[in-house]
């Protein structure tokens, strides 16, 4: 069983403090603090990552699923947006859209669709993520041939 791990410290106090985010591979560290998380401020945070893990994910699972159909893809983009909200609970991830383009010969665009959809179901962080309420999937096929 592989295990992953990162780490974060904070310093202070939730509006006034900061920390750093540190992944255990070491290729990542960086600050966060509450501007970075809840408003504009400079800095990364959680759900940043949380983004970033999504989209390196899917696009993943989207190459393995079209393998699999014998579709080998020349290049997938996946762009995550995690948005944050308030709910009565509190903050709260309300909503993740991913989007995501392909380049893929020979392959009719409802195909990827229906291959595109079958990743985002089975991706290990879209099921990881699973009490998010809403995940959405744009998927775009790009024509292989335009781009040679």
């Amino acid at each position: 069983m592989t295990i992953r791990e990162a780490s974060a410290e904070w310093q202070g106090a939730l509006k006034e403090g900061s920390g750093r985010l540190r992944l255990g591979s070491g290729v990542f560290e960086g600050a966060y603090s509450f501007p970075s998380r809840f408003e504009n401020g400079p800095g990364t945070n959680p759900e940043e990552l949380i983004a970033a893990a999504h989209a390196g994910c899917f696009s993943m699972a989207l190459s393995a699923i079209l393998g699999r159909e014998g579709h080998i893809p020349r290049n997938i983009r996946t762009t995550a947006k995690v948005h944050l909200g308030a709910t009565a609970a509190g903050p709260t991830i309300t909503r993740i859209e991913l989007e995501t383009q392909a380049e893929v010969a020979e392959l009719a665009p409802e195909e990827f669709e229906r291959l595109a959809q079958s990743a985002k179901t089975t991706c290990l962080v879209s099921r990881a993520l699973a009490g998010v309420a809403d995940i959405t999937l744009k998927a775009v096929l790009v024509d292989a041939v335009e781009h040679q």
